[in-house]
């Protein structure tokens, strides 16, 4: 275990403080795909089944709910084209962008720990 000197121990309102910022940001982001799907239209405009053949594991009924909630939470719009058949276009917004620090240090960790992750979830499995 490290220690760590000459550093101060945070007040318990900054603490309260953290831990309430936290629980908002995982109450809209809540979920095992959210992140992932944003991820993923901040890349490109996608489709529906591009979305589902790129993010791997995900059922169409999960996906279709994922993709209500982040339209509700303003983190993607929904463009529907009035072609036959009709095409619809799932996007990131502008707000999705600012999670953009967030998930590149989730990947970086996620990168840093695979071996890891990956030896628990043979082990839990």
């Amino acid at each position: 275990m490290e220690v760590v000197k000459n550093q101060s121990i945070p007040g318990k309102e900054i603490c309260a403080g953290s831990l309430k910022n936290v629980l908002d940001a995982l109450y809209v982001l809540n979920g095992k795909w959210k992140l992932a799907l944003i991820l993923s239209l901040v890349q490109a405009p996608k489709r529906f089944n591009e979305i589902q053949n790129e993010v791997a594991g995900i059922s169409s009924k999960v996906l279709a709910k994922e993709l209500k909630d982040l339209e509700l939470n303003d983190f993607i719009k929904r463009r529907v084209f009035p072609t036959t058949p009709v095409s619809i276009i799932y996007e990131a917004t502008d707000y999705s962008e600012t999670l953009k620090n967030v998930l590149a240090e989730l990947s970086a960790w996620g990168e840093q720990h695979r071996e890891k992750i990956k030896q628990s979830m043979r082990t839990h499995l």
